[in-house]
């Protein structure tokens, strides 16, 4: 008898009728090859939702997107690829979730200690900036900007934190407020949804928190009082469905306790705390988060032993006469 190799012998895996044959398994794509399969047009849409989705399994991802050729270059052109349909609006759910794909890498980049000063150093903020100017209120245009400002959100997280330098720090506050992400945000916290408004004020509550960024506010009437006007408006709308809106509240009242800390500013909020803040409407969140009526009391012992600006240019009341 003849003698068959092992895999073509027909006795070695009997065949009954019925039986199903099974596929190996297909081997999930390794960080490498999905950046691989971002030059390929056809295949970068796939790729991007890929990367996207486990961008937290792979640490060095950043590294490797901003080392590897043409890979910035190719998220960039992703964003600008929707440009043409921001005004009059026209983005659809796809578009959407395309270009949000590639803001979540780019947030990956921003993040990362290796690669957050290239990013920034490369101004790369600023493409976002078209998608913060947008005022269309569908999911698809909100989701946008909800990402786009995950991406501010993660260059400022780390400011004053033990994961960053102080000169990094100060480079990354520099930047942002020599651009216009505070009027961005802004208006954001007063017409974006809650999600929206909640990363919003954390970005502005991590620039107030840097001594930069404190001067920065509280140098002219102007800018104090819009930041004012927009904080008591949240505050105001907030009151509507308190026990829902814990975690925005405690970046409100951190924003208004750091502003505490200017003399001129914290003259001026003996008249610019809402009410809402001084009875009994958030007691719930009080509740919940306890280290928010801390802050609050600590917001009023300012206000309180502050007293009136004792300088010859006055306080901002002055300021906005003169």
């Amino acid at each position: 008898m003849a003698n068959f190799h092992p895999s073509l012998n027909t006795k070695a895996v009997p065949f009954e009728a019925g039986s199903t044959i099974v596929a190996p398994e297909r081997k999930p794509k390794s960080v490498e090859q999905l950046i691989v399969d971002l030059y390929d047009p056809d295949l970068r849409e796939k790729a991007l939702n890929e990367l996207s989705k486990k961008r937290e399994m792979f640490q060095d991802l950043a590294p490797i997107m901003w080392n590897s050729f043409g890979i910035m270059a190719i998220l960039l052109q992703e964003i600008v690829a929707v440009y043409p349909v921001l005004s009059p609006p026209n983005l659809s759910s796809t578009q959407s979730n395309r270009v949000c794909n590639a803001l979540a890498l780019l947030q990956c980049v921003a993040s990362h200690p290796d690669t957050r000063k290239s990013f920034l150093n490369a101004h790369i903020p600023l493409y976002l900036y078209h998608f913060l100017n947008t005022t269309c209120k569908n999911r698809s245009f909100e989701y946008l900007r909800l990402t786009s400002l995950g991406v501010i959100g993660a260059l400022v997280k780390v400011c004053g934190s033990d994961f960053g330098s102080q000169s990094d720090d100060m480079e990354v506050i520099n930047f942002l407020l020599s651009t216009e992400i505070i009027p961005l945000c802004l208006r954001t916290m007063e017409l974006g949804s809650e999600l929206s408004k909640t990363v919003a004020t954390f970005i502005v509550q991590k620039i107030l928190l840097d001594d930069i960024g404190l001067e920065y506010m509280c140098a002219s009437a102007e800018r104090f009082f819009a930041l004012s006007r927009v904080l008591t408006i949240m505050v105001n709308s907030l009151a509507n469905h308190p026990s829902t809106s814990t975690r925005l509240l405690k970046h409100i009242v951190r924003c208004y306790l750091r502003l505490s800390d200017n003399p001129r500013a914290c003259d001026a909020l003996r008249n610019n705390v809402p009410e809402k803040l001084k009875d009994t409407t958030f007691n719930v969140c009080f509740h919940e988060d306890p280290t928010i009526r801390r802050w609050l009391q600590q917001l009023f012992v300012n206000i309180n032993q502050g007293g009136r600006v004792a300088q010859a240019g006055g306080g901002f009341d002055y300021m906005m006469v003169n």
